[in-house]
């Protein structure tokens, strides 16, 4: 019987992928550096537990004997993929993870050779970032055949957990990234801001560019070689963030990451169950290819709480060698309708519009 390994599996995702997981019928086993923690979740479900940290690629490589599937639910990725990753490679394991850490994706994208050749998976993004905005991209790119510029746009009011949080403190400093002619360009926070129509649920409101895993992924995705992806935010919002701009490289430096990843572990849970039952996101695009312009968006639930059954079911589908070797997103892996498969998401696709001359 094929297995999938969860790894972080007592952060607060993780720990409800793996309640889901079980609910499903699974018997995933249950990983992480801290043993009295791991413990707990083992015990709830009657799980497998294994605990190895990511320091040592042999003890990583030993952990993952008779595993099939690693789902990698355990923040900053860009501190755990590659250990991973390399494992992965190494012992033949497909690799999943959650992140939306442009640049894990963008590091990830190099092994795409290696895991070929290994006949290896490598997956990233399997959550909210970026399986309904992938799904999305492609969704509009086939609608609109040599599309040359994609937008994408996020709109929520989710608050967030303790890991994707501590995530956010690891980038201050970073400043934005856009996709511009199939180069990644560093461009300051907040450096664009336009309005944009979310829907009834939300209506027209400002949203800021934001350094997403998209500008990565869709265009691996599409082919599309310039991409925006933006954050729905308020007015206050967005000059709080230009005039934090001014201060990243205060912001950035070791002693101000300690004390607010510190204030995290003190006041930061995780969507509470009724953020996760109630909430609503949304997801825009639009792409063109200078004569066309086509949008559509996506309604999901929240995003933790679709991040739990899109994790899930690409654990299942992964696990029944239903995903192609290489560097995947999860539309090339699943296809764009993927999304479409969950509960409650709701689709809406424009008319094609003239762009103006």
């Amino acid at each position: 019987m094929d297995t999938a390994l969860i790894y972080g599996a007592y952060g607060y995702t993780g720990s409800l992928i793996v309640d889901e997981a079980v609910a499903r019928g699974g018997s995933p086993v249950v990983a992480g550096r801290d043993g009295e923690r791991l413990r707990d979740v083992a015990t709830e479900h009657e799980l497998e537990s294994r605990v190895f940290d990511l320091e040592r690629g042999r003890a990583i490589e030993r952990a993952l004997d008779g595993i099939d599937v690693v789902c990698n639910c355990a923040g900053p990725f860009v501190e755990t993929a590659a250990p991973l990753v390399e494992a992965c490679l190494e012992t033949g394991t497909d690799y999943l993870d959650i992140t939306g850490e442009f640049q894990v994706f963008d590091r990830l994208a190099d092994e795409d050779e290696r895991a070929i050749a290994a006949g290896v998976t490598v997956l990233p993004g399997v959550g909210f970032d970026v399986v309904p905005t992938d799904c999305l991209a492609v969704m509009l790119a086939d609608r609109v055949p040599g599309a040359t510029e994609l937008t994408l746009a996020i709109a929520s009011t989710s608050s967030v957990s303790r890991g994707t949080a501590k995530t956010m403190v690891e980038s201050l400093g970073s400043g934005g990234v856009v996709r511009r002619r199939g180069r990644l360009v560093q461009v300051p926070t907040a450096y664009d801001v336009r309005e944009i129509d979310f829907g009834e649920r939300v209506g027209v409101t400002p949203a800021v560019t934001v350094p997403w895993g998209d500008i990565v992924t869709a265009a691996h995705s599409t082919g599309i070689e310039t991409i925006s992806v933006y954050a729905g935010v308020s007015k206050r919002a967005i000059r709080a963030l230009r005039a934090g701009g001014s201060l990243e490289s205060i912001a950035g430096t070791a002693p101000v990451k300690s004390t607010l990843e510190r204030l995290i572990d003190a006041t930061v849970d995780g969507p509470d169950g009724r953020e996760l039952t109630q909430d609503r996101a949304v997801v825009w695009g639009e792409v063109t290819d200078g004569k066309t312009r086509l949008r559509g968006r996506l309604e999901t639930p929240n995003p933790y709480a679709l991040t739990v059954e899109t994790a899930t079911s690409a654990i299942e589908r992964t696990l029944d060698d239903d995903v192609p070797a290489g560097f995947q997103t999860p539309a090339t892996a699943f296809g764009p309708e993927f999304i479409l498969e969950c509960s409650a998401v709701d689709r809406w696709i424009d008319e094609p519009m003239a762009v103006p001359s």
